[in-house]
């Protein structure tokens, strides 16, 4: 059996064992024996957290079981939406804009992949 929280008006917080089924009943106060509602302690540590962490670990769990996916025809839309809302001129070069990627993708004289800058090491197939 689980150790639920519950906070009774006088005396404050109190831990009490119940079963699973009986996690919504309230309990009785061990001092004054009045009835007091269950509650829901929040760690500081989850409390403190930056919203941005909040939002990835929620996205994280949400996805556990299957995850989000994007087509790629979503993906170039979600990009051209981006380019539509940038608000500085582009002509300025501001350094925000979306920039183009440029494959460093080169062939040897036998048509073998070659990537001279991005992972040396690693072996292309």
């Amino acid at each position: 059996m689980p150790l639920y929280d519950y906070k009774c008006p006088e005396h404050g917080v109190f831990q009490e064992l119940a079963a699973m089924a009986d996690h919504e009943k309230p309990s009785f106060c061990p001092q004054c024996q009045t009835m007091s509602s269950r509650i829901v302690l929040i760690p500081p540590a989850i409390a403190q957290m930056i919203k941005e962490k909040k939002e990835a670990m929620e996205r994280n769990e949400k996805s556990q079981h299957a995850p989000e996916f994007m087509t790629s025809g979503q993906f170039h839309e979600r990009e051209k939406e981006k380019e539509a809302r940038h608000q500085h001129d582009n002509r300025n070069k501001c350094g925000c804009a979306p920039k183009k990627r440029v494959s460093n993708l080169m062939y040897t004289a036998e048509g073998n992949k070659m990537f001279p800058s991005m992972r040396p090491w690693m072996i292309s197939h």
